[in-house]
């Protein structure tokens, strides 16, 4: 490169193949720009940034802030750099007048931000849809060589509209002024880098180019390739006068950070500067510094298998309104965050066509789930989902925690769920519930929101991924513990029959807090003994459906219990034919028992 004029390349490349990079670097050095001065700026007939202001919105002078003397420097110094590179203008009599914030980076220099706080609230929200960060970072994963950009002071490469310009006012040492390009801190600035993004890429996006807002990568399985996805960016960018800022940009990587996580060939690793973070941090002994920690964990969570369970010690530490204690069982669970945190897991995005596996887990206070794929004979890890318990969840049966669970995940991961055959690994009989409805009413919303995807329910086999082993442990049952359809499931059966028609009611209880209630109405009439047949029959037809193996059936007729046990005889010919209904369907289950319960 030129005198003075650097950009990163990767250390991991061969001495020819660094050299052809470089070439490539060299024949585009006009994609990049050291000085704010040397940027033309988007042109305004194809991008610029407008203020949508609501019209019933009154302006606000805001009341000049005082500020050291070291501030009150940088604050000149930075508006003259503004001033040279032509972003701001004086302006007299402005409308809206903001104040400058001085926030010092970590280099120890100082940035101006201006506070539009009154600005932004007269403004409606964009609603110009930003891409999933998750679908994004997908995307980019997997790829031999990738190409890190960021443009310079990205916002500012975009003018103001002119009518828009001097309500961008800002307070300096000696005047006002306003900005002529598109300021950081005004609400909707992401939303239009992001749109030109889509604009300026759009032949580009998904194919060799990821892109959010002013971050972009470019990726490619090859040298060769990647010289020509280079070549291709580069261009693109030069007929809309965008300029890249070299100190920010490294090229011909096989890793590196974007959105906040670290992108390899091998797949998607958490940002060791974020797991770090945690790790070296001290004992909380604040609430604020309590929340610090949970913030941090928030965008980890990708990777840490039942989050929510790991860290419920701190979310009860934040909940308390006392006064703050630290107690052993927090102790524990920051030690055990920072254990996990020291080898996490490597992710992969999922392969085209290939069905996902979800396990999932629920406990008392939080519901948890995996994303898994078969890949090669084994299981690869994609993505980790919990969630805590609110209110009345934490009184929801087992089986209904478990639905919650596929839920939330389905929620969290729509673009996988929406994208992929989806085969839920559970011993539980969650697909008979969610396919009736009808028996637990809230589960009628959740049955109809997840029908839009392509979802299955399949036995819970061998865990092929060392990865998973502690999440495992949640869905193994306890010693002796029989499974799903070899316990006992519990059947108690009421019918009825009067003047005004006649029904029945049909409890069964199953393992793991499985509680399943119906209540029919007959359209034809039926005296009590029928009704109590009727009550028996769909009852011993919903425990076959349940996948029931033994059955211990409880009924309050001693006529009925009795004609099936033998000791009575079923001389009424209806009910004779009821009887053997009974005994046709009681075939289905290993072990049947039907027991006379006296009514209170």
């Amino acid at each position: 490169m030129a005198e003075g004029k650097n950009v990163k390349i990767g250390t991991s490349l061969s001495q020819e193949d660094a050299g052809r990079l470089i070439k490539v670097l060299k024949a585009n050095m006009t994609a990049f720009t050291w000085h704010a001065r040397d940027m033309p700026g988007v042109d305004p007939d194809f991008m610029c940034h407008r203020l949508a202001i609501d019209p019933g919105a009154k302006p606000v002078i805001q009341k000049r802030r005082k500020f050291g003397e070291e501030k009150r420097k940088a604050i000149v110094k930075e508006t003259n750099k503004l001033l040279m590179a032509g972003h701001v203008r004086e302006i007299q009599y402005p409308t809206w007048l903001a104040n400058v914030v001085m926030v010092r980076k970590s280099s120890g220099k100082w940035r101006m931000c201006t506070d539009f706080t009154d600005l932004n609230k007269a403004c409606p929200k964009d609603s110009y849809p930003l891409p999933n960060i998750n679908f994004l970072i997908d995307g980019a994963s997997g790829y031999e060589l990738l190409s890190f950009m960021d443009a310079y002071s990205g916002y500012n490469q975009i003018r103001m509209h002119p009518a828009d310009e001097d309500k961008t006012a800002f307070i300096a040492d000696q005047a006002n002024y306003c900005y002529k390009v598109m300021p950081f801190g005004l609400k909707n600035a992401g939303a239009t880098y992001q749109s030109l993004m889509d604009k300026v890429l759009v032949n580009q996006l998904g194919r060799n180019v990821e892109a959010y807002v002013d971050d972009m990568v470019v990726k490619s399985m090859s040298l060769d390739r990647h010289l020509y996805d280079l070549q291709e960016l580069f261009e693109t960018i030069g007929k809309y006068q965008l300029k890249l800022n070299p100190e920010k940009c490294s090229f011909g990587v096989q890793a590196g950070k974007f959105l906040g996580f670290l992108l390899t060939h091998h797949g998607i690793e958490a940002n060791p500067e974020k797991c770090s973070a945690i790790i070296n941090m001290r004992s909380p002994t604040t609430v604020k510094e309590v929340q610090q920690l949970v913030g941090r964990m928030a965008s980890l969570s990708r990777f840490l298998s039942k989050a929510t369970d790991k860290a419920l010690p701190l979310f009860q530490c934040l909940r308390k309104n006392d006064h703050f204690i630290w107690t052993t069982e927090c102790e524990e669970a920051f030690l055990e965050l920072k254990k996990s945190l020291t080898s996490p897991p490597i992710l992969t995005k999922p392969r085209p066509s290939i069905p996902l596996l979800v396990y999932i887990s629920a406990s008392n206070q939080d519901v948890s789930a995996v994303l898994v794929q078969e890949q090669e004979g084994s299981q690869v890890l994609v993505y980790f989902v919990s969630r805590v318990l609110q209110g009345a969840e934490a009184r929801y049966q087992k089986i209904e925690k478990l639905a919650l669970a596929i839920l939330v995940t389905a929620r969290k991961l729509r673009h996988y769920f929406q994208s992929y055959e989806v085969l839920v690994q559970t011993d539980h009989p969650i697909r008979q519930v969610l396919q009736k409805p009808d028996l637990a009413g809230r589960m009628m919303k959740w049955s109809v929101e997840l029908s839009e995807y392509s979802i299955k329910y399949e036995p819970r086999g061998a865990i092929k991924a060392q990865a998973l082993a502690d999440f495992v442990m949640e869905l193994t049952s306890p010693a002796g513990e029989d499974s799903v359809g070899e316990t006992q499931w519990i059947l108690s059966v009421d019918g009825a029959s009067n003047l005004g028609g006649s029904g029945a009611g049909i409890v069964l209880e199953g393992p793991g807090g499985v509680l399943l209630e119906q209540s029919l109405r007959f359209e034809f009439r039926a005296n009590n003994n029928q009704a109590e047949y009727e009550a028996l029959l769909a009852g011993m037809a919903l425990a076959k459906e349940m996948g029931a193996m033994s059955l211990s059936a409880r009924s309050d007729s001693q006529l009925i219990t009795g004609q099936v046990a033998g000791t009575f005889q079923a001389k009424d010919p209806q009910l004779a034919k009821y009887l053997e209904k009974v005994k046709l369907l009681s075939e289905n289950f290993r072990e049947f028992t039907l027991n006379h319960v006296p009514r209170e």
